[in-house]
């Protein structure tokens, strides 16, 4: 399985990245990482070339509810995107990010 790894636009945290890149390399998946800081119209232009089967979005500021919304949107307004698996991943607990999440689609 091909997985995009991102952090989300306003998380400059790289050790996150690292650490979920190496897990999911163990675990036998191709991951094409992005980086830290990577904003909605990015992560949709990346996911059109490298056509992943999932992604995978981290965040550990505190913010990762509001940038993985952003970033769910943007896939989600991208046809060939719509269907795409995200898994969003917030290490700060606040009363958004602590509920757990489904996206439509």
């Amino acid at each position: 399985m091909k997985i995009l790894l991102s952090g989300t636009a306003s998380d400059s945290h790289t050790w996150n990245l690292v650490y979920l890149r190496l897990f999911l390399e163990e675990q036998g998946h191709e991951v094409v990482g992005l980086g830290p800081c990577v904003p909605a119209e990015l992560l949709v232009a990346a996911c059109l070339r490298h056509a992943p089967d999932a992604v995978v979005l981290s965040s550990v500021n505190g913010h990762g509810y509001r940038d993985g919304l952003a970033a769910v949107r943007g896939l989600r307004s991208e046809p060939a995107l719509a269907g795409l698996p995200v898994v969003l991943g917030a290490s700060s607990a606040s009363p958004d990010t602590a509920r757990r999440r489904t996206w439509p689609g």
